[in-house]
């Protein structure tokens, strides 16, 4: 670990603390299976131990995921440690919190910071400050005055709020309409998706191992001028609530309102994709058809990966002509998971 060596490492291990679950993996060379921390199996012997900061890194080693503790899946709930301090956050945004203040609270600083920083890609602090700078794009949007905002964002600056401001939203806050766009991280049974949202629609839908997603957040801010910070709206609640229902079996239909951005053609592909009644699937030349051009397979194969709505904007309902899976921007066993979740027969 870079910054908890592997006596600390082992520590954490016999202790049981799940906080770590997803900060660092072990592998026991005795059994060549590796684990989480938190794990119910019982410990092994520190000098059988060798860690890692990532499953893959343990895969790649010849360890096998150990089956009781599944380290090769996303945990199935967040850290507890992260919704305690953004609990913290929402509860007094004005509060500071420094590296003393988490350590009075039992916290280790590295610890908080890698955690925020592997879910929000950025630290604990960095978090704050952008919320802080949400709740003034709210005040101002609901026609507050600038002072208040800035009191709202807990400055006591008044250049320093401007800046912090102009820097976020590319504006100063005087006369500003930020109406920026919320992102936060919903928790499922195939992994962790990132929804981006404001007070009306929809506009991104992804799980998080998918690549490239820091291009599709710059890309989408850009086509929107707007920019992207931690939080969550109704329409967060509304599709988290649907997902929920989804996997288990009792929704076919989201109602979610959604904002695609894409061409024309996209647009219309993406259409005729939520057309493909649930349960049911379509080869890419049916799908190229329904568009309106036969001919253009590999262009509707294109648009399918870029709809930016994942599950929604049911992609995964597309197959390769001879009945294989094809491809799958989340990756081919996560579509044949969403295909039996809809069609468990």
């Amino acid at each position: 670990m870079k910054s908890m060596n592997d006596d600390k490492c082992y520590e954490i291990l016999a202790a049981r603390n799940a906080e770590y679950a997803d900060v660092f993996f072990v592998g026991v060379l005795t059994t060549q299976i590796f684990c989480r921390p938190g794990c119910p199996a019982r410990l092994p012997k520190r000098e059988n131990c060798t860690f890692y900061e990532t499953a893959d890194e343990a895969l790649a080693a010849g360890f096998r995921a150990c089956k009781r503790c599944h380290p090769a899946h996303p945990v199935s709930s967040e850290s507890a440690l992260v919704r305690r301090l953004i609990d913290l956050v929402e509860e007094d945004p004005d509060r500071r919190m420094g590296e003393a203040d988490l350590k009075a609270m039992g916290v280790d600083p590295s610890t908080a910071r890698r955690q925020f920083q592997r879910r929000f890609g950025m630290s604990f602090s960095q978090y704050a400050r952008k919320r802080r700078l949400a709740l003034a794009a709210q005040s101002l949007t609901k026609g507050d005055s600038v002072i208040n905002a800035q009191l709202d964002a807990g400055y006591e600056s008044a250049s320093g709020f401007r800046a912090a401001f102009a820097k976020t939203f590319g504006r100063a806050p005087k006369g500003a309409n930020p109406d920026p766009l919320y992102i936060d991280w919903i928790t499922t049974p195939l992994g962790r998706m990132i929804a981006i949202c404001d007070e009306a629609s929809l506009y991104l839908l992804e799980f998080t191992d998918r690549k490239n997603m820091t291009r599709q957040f710059e890309k989408l801010r850009k086509m929107q001028s707007r920019a992207i910070l931690p939080g969550r709206t109704a329409v967060t609640d509304q599709i988290e609530g649907e997902l929920t229902a989804y996997f288990k079996g009792d929704l076919t239909e989201f109602l979610t309102p959604l904002a695609t951005s894409g061409t024309e053609f996209q647009n219309r592909t993406w259409v005729q994709l939520q057309n493909i009644p649930h349960g049911e699937t379509r080869s890419y030349a049916q799908l190229a058809e329904m568009v309106g051009d036969p001919k253009a397979v590999r262009a509707v194969a294109g648009a399918n990966s870029k709809n930016g709505l994942a599950i929604i904007i049911p992609c995964h309902r597309v197959i390769a002509k001879d009945g294989g899976l094809g491809g799958y921007a989340g990756g081919v066993s996560r579509k044949a998971k969403l295909l039996e979740i809809e069609n468990p027969d």
